[in-house]
């Protein structure tokens, strides 16, 4: 399949489920949680993330088009398995952070996918250079994302009680 194939499937691919990853639970100023949390100051703006996150999605679709274009390149087949590793530890970081409003959870998930991804951009760099060089700016956004997760945390040690989580337990009799 041409690089150009595998890059309509996979840049849409890679938008829809980080689009249906940030869909599973409200976000940003849909979240009466996430509003009430302190903030640092060098949070962007609400109507930000969204625009980052697809000129990033838009960037590693491509970049994992490139890398599945490459048949037959030796790590190929490993590069796709911790690309995929990463994007799914990736997508579970939301759920965590703004669902079960688990901080910690959400920190140990994040820092993951972002060693795995450092791990993902050097393999694709032996496949394709530039596929690596795709990879940077996620890499550099999700250490933003991190940084902003471990400052939330510690401007909000009581982060848990400041608005009830929508998914409670209850026993109704």
């Amino acid at each position: 399949m041409s690089f150009l194939r595998w890059a309509v499937v996979t840049v849409p691919l890679i938008l829809l489920l980080g689009l249906l990853s940030a869909r599973s639970e409200p976000v940003g100023a849909a979240n009466p949680w996430y509003q009430a949390l302190a903030k640092p100051g060098f949070t962007p703006p609400d109507a930000a993330f969204p625009l980052i996150w697809i000129a990033v999605y838009v960037g590693i679709g491509l970049a994992l088009a490139m890398i599945l274009h490459a048949r037959g390149a030796w790590g190929r087949g490993l590069a796709v398995g911790l690309f995929a590793l990463q994007f799914a530890l990736h997508l579970i970081w939301p759920l965590l952070f703004f669902g079960a409003h688990n901080l910690s959870g959400a920190l140990i998930d994040l820092v993951a996918a972002l060693l795995i991804a450092v791990a993902t951009a050097a393999l694709f760099a032996r496949i394709r250079t530039v596929a690596a060089l795709l990879m940077l700016p996620y890499i550099v956004w999700l250490g933003v994302i991190g940084a902003l997760t471990w400052r939330i945390a510690q401007l909000n040690p009581q982060q848990e009680s400041l608005v009830p989580g929508a998914h409670t337990s209850q026993v109704i009799n």
